[in-house]
């Protein structure tokens, strides 16, 4: 069985909630990346917060992004993996819950982020296109 901790991206890089989303945007550029934990004082998983969160949330709405917080982006729980959960199990929450990237947990410690392009280099492509189809469903 290959875990999730053996194909994620280690470590993983976050923003704190009291972060501007002008720095998570900038973030994002210089780690080139969709996606970003957001992380509490506590450094605990707080959130996510995506390009599309910055672009359509916040971008098209006019807010100054300078001085908006991450945290007012944060969309409820994130949905999580477990550092040894299994890369099927991964697949799984993945389809179920319509999201290519998960953040990788270990206890309540963020470990790492594992993204859809992780398990593809993994699978053969028949499998990978499964997954592909799998979380692209309405």
């Amino acid at each position: 069985m290959v875990a999730a901790k053996e194909l994620m991206t280690s470590p993983a890089k976050c923003v704190k909630e009291q972060d501007s989303v002008q720095v998570a945007a900038q973030l994002m550029k210089d780690l080139q990346v969709g996606m970003l934990p957001i992380c509490g004082k506590d450094d605990r998983l707080a959130g996510t917060i995506t390009d599309r969160d910055i672009v359509i949330n916040a971008v098209a709405d006019g807010v100054v992004i300078s001085s908006t917080k991450v945290a007012d982006y944060a969309q409820g729980k994130p949905v999580t993996i477990g550092a040894d959960d299994s890369i099927e199990e991964a697949i799984r929450t993945m389809q179920e819950h319509q999201v290519r990237r998960l953040p990788v947990i270990d206890g309540h410690t963020l470990v790492g982020m594992l993204a859809q392009a992780d398990i593809a280099r993994y699978y053969d492509e028949q499998s990978t296109g499964s997954l592909v189809e799998g979380i692209s469903q309405d």
